[in-house]
């Protein structure tokens, strides 16, 4: 059987941790910045979950994760 590929936009994308959560960076944190408070922008650092409704969809684009 041929293999499925990757989707090379969600293996940059997403990660998954040893658990097998799905983890993904914050959005709104590209650019103007100079109009949100340094609280909102230290507050979008780091990763967050996957929502379950959306963890079927990045399951699929990851075969192999």
């Amino acid at each position: 059987m041929p293999k499925i590929k990757t989707k090379s936009g969600a293996k940059k994308r997403f990660k998954i941790s040893a658990n097998g959560h799905i983890k993904r960076a914050q959005a709104f944190k590209r650019h103007i910045l100079t109009k949100k408070t340094t609280k909102s922008k230290r507050q979008l650092r780091g990763m967050v979950g996957v929502h379950d409704s959306d963890k079927a969809m990045v399951r699929a684009m990851l075969p192999y994760a």
